[in-house]
C-alpha cells in the first residue's frame, strides 16, 4: 500500500475567505516503510499571512515572494499524490485548503485524484477518548521526538505524523511485518512443521468471583471513558437472534 503523510501551512485558518496554502509537505510510505521519496513545496500565496499564522510557521511574505504559485506546482503535486492514500491529521482543514486551490483552477477536488483519506485525529480520538490529541500531544504520548519542532513546518509535521501513525497502528501488523519491513514472519510460518495439539491436555483456569467482579467493573469504567459507545455494551442489550 502506498501512503502519503500530508500537511500544509497556510496564511490563515479560513480557505473560504481567501486564505491560501504557502507550504506543502508529503512523506511517502510503501507497505509501512518510509521510502525517502518525499515532496516539499513552498508556494507564493499572493497575499500576506495573518499575524497569528505567521507566529506559527514563520514564513514571511518576503521569503515566499519568489516561490512558484499554486498553479505552477499543481501538476507536480497531483502526480505525486495520484492513487495514494493520504494520511492527514485533521484532514478537513488541509483538504479544504487544497480543494479551494483546485477550484480556482477548475481541477475538481482532491479526492478525485487520490485513493482515499485517513484522518489520524479521528483515529486518536477513538484510541484516547477525552484526552488531548493534537500532533504535539500524540508525540509526547507515543514518545516521538518532536524537539526540533520550534515552528510548524509542513514537511517536518508530515514526518512526525508518519512516526505517530506507525506507533498508533503498530499492533495491526506486528505479527506480519518485522522492524526491517521484510515478511520474515510469513517466511518463518512457511517452514514450521505442523504440531498435533490434541496430544496436549491444557488446564482450564476459571476466574474467581472477585476476579469476575473486578473485570466487570473494568468494563464499566472503559465504557464510561468511551462515552458509552463500547461494542460489548451494545451486544449485551441486543435482542437475541432467532
Amino acid at each position: 500500500m502506498r501512503q502519503i503523510f500530508f500537511d500544509t501551512e497556510t496564511t490563515g485558518l479560513e480557505a473560504e475567505r481567501g486564505d491560501r496554502i504557502i507550504e506543502i509537505g508529503c512523506v511517502e510510505m510503501v507497505n509501512r516503510q518510509l521510502t525517502g521519496n518525499n515532496l516539499h513545496l513552498y508556494i507564493n500565496p499572493e497575499r500576506a499571512s495573518h499575524e497569528d499564522a505567521l507566529r506559527v510557521h514563520g514564513l514571511t511574505e518576503a521569503f515566499l515572494s519568489d516561490k512558484p504559485k499554486f498553479a505552477e506546482i499543481v501538476d507536480q503535486l497531483l502526480n505525486f499524490l495520484a492513487g495514494a492514500e493520504l494520511v492527514i491529521h485533521n484532514a478537513p482543514f488541509d483538504i479544504g485548503f487544497v480543494n479551494a486551490e483546485l477550484k480556482r483552477l477548475k481541477r475538481g477536488v482532491l479526492t478525485d485524484h487520490v485513493g482515499g483519506v485517513r484522518d489520524t485525529l479521528l483515529m486518536a480520538r477513538d484510541l484516547f477518548p477525552g484526552k488531548a490529541n493534537s500532533l504535539d500531544a500524540l508525540c509526547r504520548r507515543l514518545e516521538v521526538d518532536n524537539t526540533k519542532r520550534v515552528l510548524h513546518g509542513a514537511l517536518l509535521d508530515a514526518e512526525l505524523l508518519a512516526d505517530v501513525y506507525i506507533r498508533l497502528t503498530r499492533g495491526q501488523d506486528a505479527l506480519l511485518v518485522d522492524d526491517h519491513g521484510d515478511n520474515a514472519a510469513g517466511d518463518a510460518m512457511a517452514t514450521v512443521e505442523a504440531v498435533d495439539l490434541s496430544r496436549f491436555e491444557l488446564p482450564v483456569l476459571l476466574a474467581s468471583q472477585a476476579e469476575r467482579a473486578a473485570h466487570a467493573q473494568l468494563l464499566v469504567d472503559l465504557d464510561k471513558a468511551a462515552g458509552g459507545s463500547c461494542k460489548w455494551r451494545v451486544l449485551e442489550v441486543a435482542e437475541p437472534v432467532a
